[in-house]
């Protein structure tokens, strides 16, 4: 049982989370990805994007209401950007 959570740990540490395009990726996506980022802010995420284009900052998704400092900074290597 021991070697068993042992096991388990050592895979926990070890898996790295896939960094999420900001600009193609759906509510589910963000919401499951992003530390900090539920089903609402997901959807306002892909509302501000749609009004306003897409993101080219990490910057820009401070615009987004509900999207702040700590948010980015939690998440700066799980997000990346290219346009669709």
């Amino acid at each position: 049982m021991f070697k068993y959570f042992v096991f388990l740990l050592f895979f926990s540490l070890t898996v790295k989370a896939v960094p999420i395009n900001i600009n193609t990726a759906n509510g589910t996506e963000l919401a499951k990805s992003l530390n900090g980022i539920g089903f609402k802010k997901a959807q306002a995420i892909i509302d501000y994007r749609e009004k306003h284009g897409s993101f080219s900052s990490l910057n820009e998704l401070n615009r987004v209401k509900g999207i702040g400092k700590k948010t980015l900074e939690n998440n700066q290597q799980d997000i990346f950007f290219t346009t669709p």
